[in-house]
């Protein structure tokens, strides 16, 4: 079947998530033409307006593409703004407990934990990150999952992905992982981008954190670069348009590549893909999960490698990616060898 020629709407889907202007735009076009309706802006019962809503959800979405997680305990954390350098202290529902100087949060953050506010973080921890553009809520049906199936603490790690670079999301992890105690085993389960912030902490790591590694999954990892961004390079608005990691996708994959360290514990692979020649994506060529191709998930010295029936941004709540999740992080291995094509996505 012929494929069709890449355009610029197509690319513009991609890399919204990247701009917030363009985000504010798409929630402004859906509002105006409903609230400029027959219906009244004020609820008749304590139930939240759809309005509301909608806004609430927007600001929760840009807001997390503007901080980056520096110390997380039991899902309580410590942030940094990525522009301006200041500091702020989130409590397990995300609602501000302070803000102020690294110094002051820190001392806050120290006093809730001996007081026995926060939860101490467990023998065992997963750290979970997501992907480009999104937010630790996107992750949720994942983490949801694995909270209710296993004993250790399950910690979200947030990054500001189109606001900085590789490096610097590998740093603030590096920040993080310092943060627990030394003697807690790790493991982390990573969703696209996720997984090449991971890559590029091992780059600078320390050996005595590296050694408590004990597993990762990769859900959709472009752990050989991406076609899609690729495309998006020759688009000259789209290459403009396009910053921070995504940036260095779209413009520098064979600079950033070489940075990118093979994990010397054990890890799996998820891929999404039909089990085809097609996937899901007319651009892309072979199988794919609609953004990432299976091939570019591959990563030489892999302890498993899975494709599953799901699009990319349908992983974390797929029921076989979450119980072939689990099954690793326990056992090392995947529960299947493979998934038949005539498996629907769940």
């Amino acid at each position: 079947m012929a494929r069709i020629s890449v355009r610029d709407t197509v690319f513009l889907k991609i890399f919204s998530a990247l701009q917030l202007s363009v985000v504010s735009s798409y929630f402004l076009i859906i509002a105006i033409p409903q609230v400029t309706g027959s219906e009244s802006l004020t609820p008749d019962s304590g139930e939240k307006h759809w309005v509301s809503k909608i806004f609430e959800n927007f600001t929760a979405a840009t807001d997390a593409l503007q901080w980056s997680d520096i110390r997380v305990v039991s899902n309580w954390r410590i942030q940094q703004h990525v522009q301006s350098k200041s500091y702020r202290l989130l409590d397990s529902d995300d609602h501000v407990v302070l803000e102020g100087t690294l110094k002051e949060c820190s001392a806050q953050f120290s006093s809730l934990m001996k007081e026995g506010d926060i939860d101490p973080v467990k023998k065992e921890a997963v750290i979970v990150l997501h992907g480009l553009g999104e937010g630790r809520s996107s992750m949720k049906p994942l983490v949801t999952f694995l909270e209710e199936n296993m004993t250790v603490s399950i910690l979200t790690f947030g990054y500001a992905s189109p606001q900085a670079d590789l490096a610097s999301h590998a740093d603030s992890l590096g920040r993080v992982l310092a943060g627990l105690p030394p003697a807690t085993a790790i493991s982390f389960v990573g969703h696209s981008m996720g997984n090449l912030v991971v890559r590029r902490w091992l780059q600078d790591a320390e050996p005595t954190i590296v050694r408590r590694i004990n597993r990762m999954v990769m859900l959709g990892p472009p752990n050989q670069g991406s076609d899609l961004a690729r495309l998006a390079a020759s688009n000259h608005l789209l290459r403009n348009l396009a910053s921070g990691a995504a940036r260095e996708l779209v413009l520098h994959w064979d600079s950033i590549r070489r940075e990118l360290q093979t994990p010397s514990f054990q890890y799996g692979i998820i891929a999404g893909g039909k089990g085809d020649n097609e996937g899901y994506s007319l651009l892309l060529e072979g199988d794919d999960d609609a953004i990432v191709r299976v091939s570019e998930t591959q990563l030489q010295g892999s302890d498993g490698f899975l494709v599953i029936p799901v699009r990319h941004s349908r992983m974390m709540e797929n029921t076989d990616v979450q119980q072939e999740t689990l099954r690793f992080l326990l056992h090392g291995r995947f529960a299947k060898k493979s998934f038949h094509t005539s498996l629907s996505e769940k």
